[in-house]
């Protein structure tokens, strides 16, 4: 008997991971210690953005859309420049984008997300700890988020994962 081929839509799942996160407390929590004192360093969710956007982006591996898991949007936006994503004008479904720094929940944080079309993004909210869907400006009044970047190679990153 023939071996059936096999095509793995990489992009619809990754697509469906981001989408069917809404509302989970998986990215909630993130411990470590720091001189002896042990931490939460996602604030029960307060903070998880970036871990939940890392973790997400971690779960394929064999794309290496990221190197590892972080804690900040800025860490994250490092990993994901060197790692093959590029900044672009007008995001597309699937781009990851960063919002300007704010004030929030008592200090400036920054933000970061996921574009998911018509004008929506999934990100962790701040108030709820979880990630949610939103409307892509994120309560920013009339501001767009200041960076979208995307791994421009989708379709050659997928075809090389698929042999």
């Amino acid at each position: 008997m023939e071996k059936p081929k096999v095509k793995i839509h990489f992009f619809e799942t990754y697509m469906a991971v981001i989408r069917n996160s809404v509302g989970s407390k998986l990215f909630r929590n993130f411990f470590m210690e720091i001189d002896g004192r042990k931490i939460d360093a996602t604030k029960n969710g307060v903070v998880s953005c970036a871990f939940f956007v890392s973790n997400v982006l971690n779960m394929f591996p064999a794309l290496k859309l990221i190197r590892g898991p972080h804690t900040t949007v800025s860490s994250t936006v490092k990993d994901l420049l060197e790692s093959g994503w590029k900044e672009i004008s007008e995001p597309r479904i699937g781009a990851v984008l960063v919002w300007e720094e704010k004030e929030s929940h008592g200090g400036r944080t920054k933000h970061i997300g996921f574009y998911v079309g018509n004008g929506e993004a999934i990100s962790n909210n701040p108030d709820t700890g979880v990630p949610a869907l939103d409307h892509w400006t994120f309560g920013i009044d009339g501001g767009k988020p200041t960076r979208a970047v995307e791994m421009i190679l989708w379709n050659e990153v997928l075809e090389e994962s698929n042999d």
